[in-house]
C-alpha cells in the first residue's frame, strides 16, 4: 500500500525556488535546528500579503502569486522577515528595506492597486450618517479650498468608531472612509472638517516615491493643510477624542 509519506509531491518551478530559498533562509536563523518539511502555495490574494504558519515538523507558506516566478533576492528578503518574526529572530534592515523598495517602485505599485480593483472588496457605507453628510461636508470643502476642481470619490463612514485611524484616503478604490467616532452630535463640526480635508488633500496631492521610498504626506500636501483656519484648535479637538480617558 502506497502512505501519503511515500507520494512524490509535484511542484511548480516557483514553488521549488521558494522552497529551496526558504531552507536556506531556516538554516541561516536556526542553524541547529533539522530542516522541517517546507510546503509553499502562492494565493490570488486582494492585497500582497504572505503568511507563514508552523506546525511540529513542518513550515507552511501562504505566499501572494504577485511573487509567483518573482525576482530570487525579493523572496529571499520576504522569507527572511517571515521566519525572522515566526521564530523571533532579529532580521538585518537590508532585507526589509529591499522587500518595500521593490514595492514601491512605480509598476509595481501599479500593478498591486490593480489587483485590489480586481480582487478586493471595498466596504463603503452610505455617506449620510445619524449627524453628519459627508458629501455635503465634501462640497463645502471642495469650494471653500479646492476651488470645486475635486471629483468627489466613494464618501463612507467606517464600521467600528475607531480611534486609531479617524480617516483615510483609498486610491485603489477611489474611497475617502471617515471613523463613525465623528458622527455625533459630541464631536464638533470643525474636527469632522479637518480630518475630511486632510483626507482630500491625498486626493489632491497624492503619494510620491523619493528612491526606494514612498512618501504619503508630500511637502506640497503638509504646505497645503496649513491653509485650513483654526488648524491647531483642530488638532487640539482631536487629541482629546482620542485620548484614553474617553
Amino acid at each position: 500500500m502506497l502512505s501519503p509519506g511515500d507520494m512524490q509531491v509535484e511542484r511548480s518551478p516557483a514553488q521549488e525556488a521558494a522552497r529551496r530559498i526558504c531552507a536556506t533562509v531556516f538554516a541561516r536563523l536556526r542553524p541547529r535546528t533539522p530542516l522541517p518539511s517546507i510546503e509553499v502555495e502562492f494565493c490570488r490574494f486582494a492585497n500582497p500579503d504572505s503568511y507563514i504558519h508552523h506546525s511540529p515538523g513542518c513550515l507552511r507558506l501562504r505566499l501572494t502569486d504577485m511573487l509567483e516566478g518573482g525576482p530570487a533576492p525579493i523572496l529571499e528578503a520576504l522569507l527572511f522577515i517571515l521566519l525572522g518574526k515566526l521564530f523571533r529572530k532579529p532580521v538585518p534592515d537590508l532585507y526589509a528595506r529591499r522587500y518595500r523598495a521593490y514595492f514601491n517602485r512605480r509598476e509595481v505599485r501599479r500593478s498591486v492597486n490593480l489587483l485590489r480593483q480586481l480582487r478586493g472588496r471595498k466596504f463603503v457605507s452610505d455617506p449620510l450618517g445619524a449627524h453628519y453628510d459627508l458629501e455635503a461636508v465634501f462640497e463645502e470643502l471642495n469650494a471653500r479650498f479646492f476651488n470645486g476642481l475635486l471629483g468627489r470619490p466613494r464618501l463612507g463612514w467606517s464600521r467600528s468608531r475607531s480611534r486609531t485611524t479617524l480617516g483615510h484616503y483609498d486610491p485603489s478604490h477611489n474611497s475617502i472612509i471617515i471613523s463613525k467616532l465623528l458622527d455625533s452630535p459630541s464631536v464638533p463640526r470643525l474636527t469632522l472638517e479637518y480630518v475630511l480635508f486632510h483626507e482630500m488633500l491625498h486626493l489632491r496631492f497624492p503619494a510620491r516615491q523619493h528612491g526606494p521610498w514612498r512618501r504619503v504626506h508630500t511637502r506640497e500636501l503638509r504646505q497645503a493643510e496649513r491653509a485650513f483656519p483654526h488648524l491647531k484648535e483642530a488638532k487640539n479637538l482631536l487629541k482629546g477624542l482620542c485620548s484614553p480617558a474617553l
